[in-house]
């Protein structure tokens, strides 16, 4: 992974010893490099690549790894790198499409210590964090906590209490959340220009998925590389916020909304003929329909005039690969 080490963090920005009660080298350790690869007609692939690089945070003796999932969705290979430059080959457990949250397997032992895992609720805007990338402390960032809200995303995700910090750091995806205790206390999984307590705050940041998230769901991601939950209904469908209207920006090649004729530049009014007014709410509607395979009833304007559309949902499992164990 030569080419991730040749930037560093300045170093006014990267965290010192001094500034903190735990064992910093020590903790930054445990933040692993991550690179997967996809095979070429992975459902994935067109959207998110075929290489993936980013980062994952050893939690377990055994070598378990917590990453974010769209980096090992349908991966075929998956490799991992300490900071000591030792690398293991890993296999991709699960990615529990709710949380954002990917487990992976190393397949041997690093010699770094896993990072115990906190509690993201115990966070209190405007504490001091620590944002950690692979490579110790010149790929690690001091940050604050700047908000604790609601984020959805147009991939038809919804998290009630996302976490926000800045200054952003600019290798994100995977990256470890670290409190003042030491501790993981969230997932890095994108770069925003909305870090602030509201959508019109201009702030630059990463949006982090909070460590609680994943107590629930820890057991069962391990043995079955997925939840218990029954599976939300799924539309096929990137919908966007554009002057406060809910657009269709565009559609997953044969998914549900494909199928249903939706289109590309349908502006979304009404879910079950319920009016919906922001992306959350257009996706909590949805899911208030039933379980995948319901099928969903959407009101749209198209070409001025207002149109029905029936969307016979599905789960997203259906048209991604399944990751084989080499």
């Amino acid at each position: 992974m030569s080419d991730e080490f040749d930037w560093e963090i300045p170093h006014s920005a990267q965290p010192r010893q001094e500034q903190v009660s735990f064992d910093l080298e020590r903790a930054l350790d445990a933040v692993l490099g991550l690179r997967a690869t996809i095979p070429e007609d992975a459902f994935t692939a067109g959207i998110l690549g075929t290489e993936r690089t980013g980062n994952g945070v050893l939690i377990g003796a055994s070598g378990l790894v917590l990453t974010i999932g769209y980096l090992i969705a349908e991966a075929e290979s998956v490799w991992l790198t300490a900071n000591d430059g030792s690398v293991l080959a890993g296999h991709a457990l699960g990615y529990d499409f709710e949380s954002g949250f990917g487990l992976v397997q190393a397949l041997g032992r690093f010699s770094t210590a896993p990072l115990e895992i906190g509690s993201s609720a115990a966070l209190e805007v405007g504490d001091f964090v620590v944002v950690a990338g692979e490579g110790g402390r010149r790929h690690s960032l001091n940050a604050r906590l700047t908000a604790k809200r609601e984020f959805a995303g147009y991939w038809e995700y919804v998290l009630d209490e996302a976490l926000f910090t800045a200054p952003p750091h600019p290798n994100w995806g995977g990256c470890g959340l670290i409190d003042r205790d030491g501790r993981l206390v969230g997932i890095g999984s994108l770069l925003v220009r909305q870090a602030g307590d509201s959508d019109e705050d201009t702030l630059d940041g990463n949006m982090i998925v909070p460590i609680d998230l994943l107590k629930p769901i820890l057991d069962d991601m391990q043995t079955l590389g997925r939840t218990k939950r029954p599976p939300k209904p799924w539309l096929g469908a990137y919908v966007t916020e554009v002057d406060e209207a809910l657009v269709v920006a565009g559609l997953a090649p044969e998914g549900p909304a494909e199928q249903a004729e939706l289109e590309v530049g349908d502006q979304v009014l009404a879910v079950n003929r319920q009016p919906v007014n922001s992306l959350a709410e257009l996706f909590r509607s949805v899911w208030a329909v039933g379980e995948a395979g319901v099928a969903v009833p959407l009101t749209v304007m198209r070409d001025g005039e207002p149109h029905e559309v029936r969307v016979l949902t599905a789960t997203r499992d259906e048209f991604l690969k399944t990751p084989q164990l080499h």
